[in-house]
């Protein structure tokens, strides 16, 4: 192993000092940016337990109900690229706690809304602010960790918690709901960021960017617009039919927004997303298995939550209960493929094998009907299933911003949550629209009565659930093709701390 001259956080030794890498709060930093990461990944779902009793409380329709997590995903999603490229320009401490104090106010006026009009305008709030913090803290975990042993134990806990954070966001959002109020479910953020908050004041330090290019604003407005269309297409298609106007015109338009600003980008000289980042076979594997993943995990938080709640009776907090195998067997699968299996077989076998994996579980999972049980039917799938989204997701997260340039890292981190986002986001309009038709199907010339009704929501799931298996699936082939066999350079050797 080499020495590396690296730059202390603050309260360490001076800059240009040669001495051990792993300086002694590295693991500080880790809880700190993981509190921040939770907090960002769990509100994407903390909210839909609480919706019921929102509802009622503000009065407010069904229809609008769907746009509560609407406005956090089009915000989030649509703004996270220029997120990312901000962080490389201006610092990634600055942009983190930036992001922090406005998610934390955000959520405060979200929790004391007394409207829907309040309460929409705080989820976009958190989304922009959020867009600004998910970049900084995966940049913040590249930085701080070069060692590649802890580095790959450190990005198996990111990816851990980038995978298992919606899951717990659902137990979170059902406790609060039951023993507190719907409120707290927004509240709570105020505890995560003033914790990461303060920790990241104390242990980073502001390193301004030794390279200031201007910002690239035509790549910035075209990209926003772009992602905004897309996700707003998608999330259309959840309450329209695909023939909507509002959904493919809004995709079209998406695409082709998407495809102007790929041409920017190879034009212009300081582009938002340099193509060099996307261009190399690894990366571009990862931030499509990143995708994929985000698209069948959503898939089973969505229709497993209805299954035990519809149709095994599951309470709130037992339907967040019933996910924590599931948590626990992607916590080790993560923390193992990444600190283990990365540097000695690389992420070629570890994305292809863990999709494969989970696809089993999924397709295990869709052999539910009315008679089974969650002991004889959700658990055990469940838990295969997390395994082999830890296999796949935490490598991935390690390898798609492996090896970028110090002054990409931040643009890099940002790919890789809009991958997950905007996967999630057409997982759910994909995976209902397919859910709807499968229910519509089953109960076609038959007598409704509240069997049938029960059988044709279970046949809607278990289609769901082999709809997302058949996506893992066609990820581990695609992913498979693109990433390079054995294991790249830059996860065998140390890398250069660059502290923001």
């Amino acid at each position: 192993m080499t020495q590396t001259t690296y730059v202390e956080p603050a309260g360490g030794r001076p800059a240009g000092s040669t001495a051990d890498p792993h300086h002694a709060r590295r693991w500080l930093i880790l809880v700190m940016i993981g509190l921040a990461q939770l907090m960002v990944v769990l509100d994407a779902t903390i909210v839909n337990i609480a919706l019921p009793t929102a509802q009622h409380e503000l009065g407010f329709s069904s229809d609008a109900r769907q746009w509560v997590v609407t406005a956090y995903a089009l915000a989030f999603g649509s703004l996270l690229l220029l997120g990312g490229r901000v962080n490389d320009l201006f610092g990634r401490k600055r942009a983190f706690l930036i992001g922090l104090a406005g998610f934390a106010l955000a959520s405060a006026v979200g929790g004391a809304a007394n409207g829907i009009e309040m309460l929409i305008v705080a989820r976009a709030a958190q989304g922009v602010f959020g867009a600004l913090l998910a970049p900084a803290a995966l940049s913040l975990l590249t930085t701080t960790f070069t060692d590649p042993k802890e580095r790959g134990r450190a990005f198996g806990i990111f990816g851990a918690i980038a995978g298992g954070g919606a899951a717990v966001g659902l137990l979170l959002g059902g406790v609060l709901t039951e023993y507190l109020d719907w409120r707290w479910c927004m509240f709570v953020n105020i505890v995560f960021a003033v914790i990461a908050f303060v920790g990241g004041s104390s242990l980073l330090r502001h390193r301004p960017s030794e390279d200031r290019p201007k910002l690239d604003i035509p790549g910035a407005v075209v990209s926003t617009l772009g992602l905004f269309a897309v996700v707003y297409g998608f999330a259309n298609a959840e309450t329209h039919d695909w023939s909507s106007p509002l959904v493919w015109g809004f995709l079209a338009a998406g695409v082709v927004l998407l495809g102007v600003f790929v041409r920017i980008e190879t034009r212009v000289a300081h582009p938002l997303l340099p193509m060099r980042v996307l261009l190399d076979r690894n990366r571009g594997g990862a931030y499509l298995a990143v995708f994929l993943l985000g698209i069948g995990m959503f898939g089973i938080f969505l229709f497993l939550t209805y299954y035990l709640q519809q149709n095994l009776g599951f309470t709130p907090i037992t339907s967040g209960l019933a996910f924590l195998p599931m948590v626990g067997t992607l916590m080790v699968s993560a923390t193992l493929s990444t600190s283990v299996l990365l540097p000695r077989v690389g992420p070629k076998v570890l994305v292809g094998a863990g999709m494969v994996i989970a696809a089993a579980g999924l397709f295990w999972l869709s052999g539910i009907d009315s008679a089974s049980t969650y002991a004889s039917g959700v658990l055990f799938p469940l838990m295969v299933a997390g395994v082999g989204i830890g296999l796949s997701m935490a490598p991935s997260m390690n390898v798609a911003i492996s090896g970028v340039d110090p002054h990409d890292v931040g643009v890099a981190s940002a790919t890789v949550n809009t991958g997950q986002q905007i996967g999630g986001s057409i997982g759910t309009a994909l995976l209902s629209s397919v859910a709807a038709d499968a229910a519509a199907s089953f109960a076609v010339g038959k007598t409704p009565t509240p069997q049938l009704l029960a059988d044709a929501a279970i046949h809607s799931y278990t289609t769901a659930f082999t709809w997302a298996a058949g996506i893992f699936l066609l990820g581990a082939v695609v992913c498979g093709l693109l990433i390079k066999p054995g294991v790249p350079e830059e996860i065998e050797t140390d890398m250069p701390v660059v502290h923001a």
